[in-house]
């Protein structure tokens, strides 16, 4: 690609992508709301930009061959915020993308969009949304738009419901939801390479021993995932006691989220 813009560069994620995505494009264009480290060199630009204002996402994607949509709000808040953000911000960038060319998305979902299903079930991306909160609503709310834009214009979308990504899992509901960041990056990889990607929907997730979702449709992007939670397990058991059997993270895909409040 020419360009490349990755969309929540100041977050973990973006931080991620930024440091290890050099070799996808001639140029990575990084966003955020808030301050973001100096260009590195001329392979960076640095744009710093509101999702919830229409005329600046438009400016901030024009030019880019791909878009690597990791920016919003992303843990439970109260409405406002989400919706500018996550609601908002999202139409925005896909008004943008249609003007611009519909460069390719990577749209970073959530397993908060499917938060309220139980783990006594294994989840296809068939499986209808039952979101956990306002947060994982918002991501519901992405996954429509990417998926109306699809159909109605051809813009393609991998929708991606993320996990945990992190250098390692936190705690035991981390054992399923794991995903390391070698396999984000190579799941990013294989989205912007692939020749044809459609709008599928992929889960984020390691090839953990234990897990919740069944992740064939990553294999239509020539997508495996080549880490596994397992080897963390001992230290992780250890640590962290096991919750009460009626404890949200014992019940729940979303875990804790499903407890969380309506915040105002």
């Amino acid at each position: 690609m020419k360009r490349l813009l990755i969309t929540g560069a100041a977050g973990n994620l973006g931080k991620l992508a930024r440091a290890r995505l050099g070799h996808m494009a001639e140029v990575l264009r990084l966003s955020d709301i808030g301050p973001m480290d100096p260009a590195a060199g001329p392979q960076e630009e640095i744009v710093q930009c509101d999702l919830g204002d229409e005329a600046a996402v438009m400016d901030l994607v024009a030019d880019c061959d791909g878009i690597l949509h990791l920016g919003g709000y992303s843990v439970e808040g109260p409405w406002k915020d989400i919706q500018t953000a996550n609601i908002t911000g999202v139409y925005n960038l896909y008004e943008a993308a249609r003007a611009h060319g519909m460069p390719r998305i990577l749209f970073a979902s959530s397993n908060h969009a499917i938060g309220y299903h139980t783990q006594d079930k294994v989840l296809t991306v068939e499986d209808p949304m039952k979101p956990d909160g306002l947060y994982g609503v918002s991501k519901c709310f992405g996954e429509a738009m990417a998926s109306l834009y699809h159909s109605k214009f051809g813009q393609e979308t991998a929708i991606v419901r993320i996990g945990s990504c992190f250098e390692k899992p936190a705690d035991r509901r981390m054992l399923c939801t794991w995903m390391s960041p070698d396999d984000f990056i190579h799941l990013i990889e294989c989205t912007f390479r692939v020749p044809m990607l459609g709008c599928p929907i992929i889960w984020g997730v390691s090839d953990n021993d234990e897990g919740w979702w069944d992740t064939r449709t990553a294999r239509l992007i020539g997508w495996r995932a080549r880490d596994n939670s397992e080897i963390f397990r001992a230290e992780i058991e250890a640590a962290a006691p096991c919750p009460p059997a009626d404890a949200p993270e014992s019940l729940y895909h979303g875990g804790k989220f499903t407890a969380e409040p309506i915040h105002k």
